[in-house]
């Protein structure tokens, strides 16, 4: 008895002294800046904000020659073997493609660097002068990392740009950088040709597939990322490195609304990051595996795997389609990409964190009887332990759920990950409760844009309140504004409000060939401090860390008055096990709000069998009187559990079967909703909501 006594009761003295520690603990101290006036707060640990981790060190191919140099020999990049691909067709006739994977193949550092020369010397061979710009259409995939250290390496700036973009909109992207040569894989060499007539400048086309289409338009040189290495290699040229203040990077936004914009970052902007971005994460470095899957044209993911590439981790590529054993494009009985590669970290958007949590409550709800309970009360003890409750789950008892309940759970995402990062979005309390449970690992939230080079605040590796984005990042200061109009003010009481305006070494110069634009969102104070203007809305706690509460685009002034923020009741209705996607929509003539709700199959589907409803497919269920009622009671259940006011309620709402993709059109490559693509697609169902 007196060893388990101990075993509970020394655990939990320690873990509540460190507890009370982290609440009393200033992670951002305010700080007197210049430009307009408000309430501005930076990292505690650093007056200023920091420009370069490294003495002498101020462009990235600088920093990669260095780390390669200094982990030669370890292994860099990864690629999992294709062995077949196989079709499979569905009871409905539909047919799907499904991979057989192999083991990850390594490059070391010391090739990978061997790599990115004989790119970057291949390069000059094909005729790519310098002062031309690169475009990088593709997957993430080892050669677009190859890709862009190449051209880094000659000074080329990258135009980078998602695979899943459009037509008008990539023809925009290239058109207006004046793209000479694109680097692309064989499915978006296949795009470029049907609109190879609208594009003005492209000269050359490097794809890094071996095989490629014989009718490329004859007006293109185009060759294979393999032949421009050997190029290169048999014809060597010297380095020419850029300066800081170069323009490194022109990347396109994913275009949630209207045509994509072109940020330009400079070496030194992303070099601000990546400097800052070290310092959160504790014992970052060798140990470490990476696994990437999310788009390089996402800042997120490129300032990701600069940060591994210096540090000495190894990084994994992988893709959506195959990251788990379940995965759509996994072949039954082949492992998935984070079971083969077991990684330690990892990135993701909110929407992917939400699928995970989806996917494990309806595994869990599907074995029903004494799994659930057991999973249910294991849960409910850790989650107790977790908010700082004496009575939750603690010391052995811990170690016991983890064993006995948990450890499959973290198998999904391969059992070894030890801190995940979430960005691109607001991340919903309960999700990110579920995963710091389920996976066992802390979730960092980062709060950064395209425009900050994804700088601004990141939440630190012991810092487990849920809902807030972190302190700043020592790269950057964090400034509030006041926004009257929405009823936002700096002297709020108990924290300021604001919008949210960051300033740095990160912040990037801004949109290419749109002066206008950029004067708009970009201003430099009498200090000489560059400063963005996000257009969201935050509040800074006591410790100094950021809570984002609102958007300034999404905030609807209903007809009595009241303000909707549609962000905000997206988030608190998405918990619902029902809900895909949402999408709220307000009209400031009408007195309340309405959703269109794309509805998850598994589950309206296994709740309508258990009700003994009839349907011939998932289309004509979604129009069912009785499902639109279900979905509708778990939208209200979720809306009183996030508190809203009953006009944030939406009062009617449409089932929609099938889901909201980037190839769509209807989201972006990051997941993020298109309103205004949305609201046009789908205007009858929404004319006929308010009718």
């Amino acid at each position: 008895m007196i060893p388990y006594a101990a075993g509970v009761i020394v655990p939990l003295a320690l873990t509540f002294w460190v507890q009370k520690s982290k609440k009393e603990k200033k992670r951002g101290v305010v700080v007197d800046v210049g430009g307009e006036p408000g309430y501005a707060i930076r990292n505690h640990r650093f007056t200023d904000p920091v420009s370069s981790h490294w003495e002498h060190i101020s462009t990235l191919p600088e920093l990669f020659e260095i780390s390669c140099n200094a982990h030669s020999d370890r292994v860099f990049l990864g690629t999992r073997k294709l062995i077949s691909r196989e079709i499979e067709t569905s009871e409905d006739g539909k047919t799907f493609e499904k991979l057989h994977l192999g083991d990850y193949e390594w490059l070391t550092f010391g090739k990978t660097l061997e790599a990115v020369c004989d790119f970057a010397s291949g390069l000059v061979q094909i005729g790519h002068k310098t002062e031309e710009r690169v475009a990088i259409f593709a997957d993430t995939r080892e050669e677009w990392f190859i890709s862009l250290q190449g051209c880094f390496r000659r000074n080329v700036t990258v135009v980078t740009i998602y695979s899943s973009l459009g037509e008008e909109a990539l023809c925009h992207s290239l058109n207006e950088t004046e793209v000479t040569t694109v680097i692309c894989g064989n499915k978006e060499l296949k795009k470029l040709m049907d609109i190879g007539q609208q594009l003005e400048t492209v000269k050359r086309v490097i794809c890094m597939d071996d095989e490629f289409p014989s009718d490329v338009n004859s007006n293109w040189m185009a060759t294979s990322f393999t032949d421009v290495q050997k190029l290169g290699r048999e014809n060597p040229v010297d380095p020419n490195f850029p300066l800081s203040a170069d323009v490194a990077v022109i990347m396109y936004t994913s275009g949630s609304t209207g045509l994509p914009k072109g940020v330009m970052m400079t070496h030194g902007n992303v070099l601000a990051t990546v400097s800052a971005v070290m310092t959160i994460v504790p014992d970052l470095g060798k140990r470490d595996i990476y696994m990437a899957y999310l788009p390089l044209a996402h800042i997120l993911e490129l300032a990701a795997e600069s940060v591994m590439a210096t540090i000495g981790s190894a990084i994994g590529y992988g893709s959506p389609l195959t990251l788990t054993d379940t995965s759509n494009k996994i072949k039954k009985g082949t492992k998935g990409d984070v079971t083969a590669l077991k990684p330690t970290i990892m990135t993701a958007v909110p929407a992917i964190l939400d699928r995970v949590r989806d996917g494990v409550r309806k595994k869990v709800d599907a074995k029903g009887g004494l799994s659930k309970k057991l999973f249910d009360f294991a849960y409910a003890r850790r989650l107790s332990a977790i908010n700082g409750s004496w009575f939750g789950a603690w010391g052995l008892e811990k170690l016991l759920w983890d064993v006995l309940v948990f450890r499959k759970i973290r198998a999904v995402l391969g059992g070894q990950i030890r801190y995940l990062l979430s960005g691109g979005a607001p991340l919903s309390g309960d999700t990110q409760r579920f995963i710091n449970i389920c996976v066992g690992a802390p979730i960092g939230q980062g709060y950064g844009l395209t425009e900050t080079c994804a700088g601004g605040t990141f939440s630190e590796f012991e810092d487990t309140s849920v809902g807030r984005v972190g302190a700043p990042l020592p790269c950057s200061f964090v400034k509030l504004v006041d926004w009257a109009e929405g009823g936002y003010l700096t002297s709020d009481k108990p924290m300021p409000r604001g919008e949210i305006v960051i300033g740095g070494s990160n912040i990037t110069l801004g949109y290419f060939k749109n002066e206008e634009k950029t004067k708009e969102v970009y201003k430099v104070d009498e200090k000489g401090m560059r400063w963005f203007y996000t257009g969201d809305i935050g509040r800074f706690h006591p410790d100094g860390c950021l809570e984002i509460i609102d958007r300034k685009k999404d905030i609807v002034k209903l007809q009595h008055g009241e303000y909707v923020s549609l962000g905000k009741v997206e988030a608190a209705l998405s918990i619902s096990p029902y809900v895909e996607n949402i999408m709220v929509h307000a009209d400031s003539f009408y007195s309340y709000c309405v959703a269109l709700v794309v509805a998850s199959q598994h589950t309206v589907e296994g709740w309508a069998s258990k009700q003994g409803i009839d349907f011939a497919n998932f289309e004509e269920l979604c129009t069912k009187e009785q499902a639109v009622k279900e979905v509708y009671a778990s939208l209200v259940k979720a809306a009183k559990q996030s508190r809203l006011e009953k006009f944030e309620i939406p009062a009617k709402i449409k089932l929609l079967a099938s889901p909201w993709t980037p190839e769509s059109g209807l989201v972006t490559a990051a997941l993020k909703l298109k309103r205004d693509v949305i609201r046009r697609e789908f205007s009858e169902e929404l004319t006929k909501l308010y009718a």
